[in-house]
């Protein structure tokens, strides 16, 4: 996964790995309550979500669900933030499947009973874990730091990654939100375009010329996009807004498609 992120701080002493439970709803939508360290093992990129996404009128949120191409399955975000995240996740490559809202983390402080519901599981291709927490820097108050400094300690005992972030590049976004739109398998090209299309693009190439090589942009241009969401293409999707003048160029390890 690469996106910017920070980790929270170490929590009180006192609030140990072995003090920490999960609840979470199994994949046959039973409610299970137990200890961290005996509920670590679940596949949390395929269970429901612990609490709901609700929406109401006048709200300032934006609730929602994102169609994922990596699972085939919808998931929840309680804001576009959360959207934008999701979307990030759907697009890397290392991700195989993520879920929202996937447990509560339990755990007892000098002021009571806590709990903290991360936004997002990710499992990687090699089968590690991340668990990420949507928050901008400005909107995170003292009751939050404690529950993100929480969460990555016990995602540390149990060997996940723990990452708390917060706006991404808005350039970076845009184009991907735009690639996302072809990222269903109805835009995925026949194996004679894909072949066609990795040639034209051997060597870097603008993206409409290339295009036009093979035929009628309309026609040729859905399924460029969805090998650029799948990495067979590569394009900079960093420093300047996607056009039809980009610079298109094959992967030679020839992407995740």
């Amino acid at each position: 996964m690469s996106a910017s992120s920070s980790t929270a701080s170490a929590v009180h002493p006192a609030v140990t790995r072995d003090a920490v439970e999960l609840i979470y709803r199994a994949i046959d939508g039973e409610v299970v309550r137990v200890p961290l360290l005996v509920g670590w093992r679940e596949r949390f990129e395929a269970v429901a979500p612990v609490r709901g996404f609700p929406s109401w009128r006048g709200q300032r949120n934006f609730p929602g669900l994102w169609w994922s191409a990596t699972s085939g399955e919808h998931v929840g975000f309680e804001s576009w933030l959360e959207r934008d995240h999701a979307m990030m996740l759907d697009f890397d490559p290392h991700v195989i499947g993520f879920s929202s809202q996937p447990f509560w983390l339990c755990w007892s402080t000098d002021q009571g009973p806590r709990r903290h519901a991360p936004d997002f599981f990710a499992r990687l291709h090699d089968d590690s874990a991340c668990v990420v927490d949507v928050r901008p820097d400005q909107r995170i108050r003292p009751s939050d730091a404690e529950a993100f400094a929480m969460t990555a300690q016990a995602c540390a005992s149990v060997g996940w990654d723990y990452r708390r972030v917060g706006e991404r590049d808005p350039i970076l976004v845009a184009n991907i939100r735009w690639l996302s739109g072809y990222r269903h398998s109805r835009c995925e090209p026949g194996s004679a375009l894909v072949r066609a299309l990795r040639e034209v693009f051997a060597e870097p190439a603008g993206l409409l010329r290339g295009a036009r090589q093979l035929g009628d942009p309309l026609a040729i241009l859905p399924a460029l996009f969805h090998l650029l969401w799948m990495g067979d293409l590569v394009t900079d999707l960093t420093t300047t807004p996607l056009s039809l003048a980009s610079t298109v160029w094959s992967r030679r390890d020839g992407g995740r498609g």
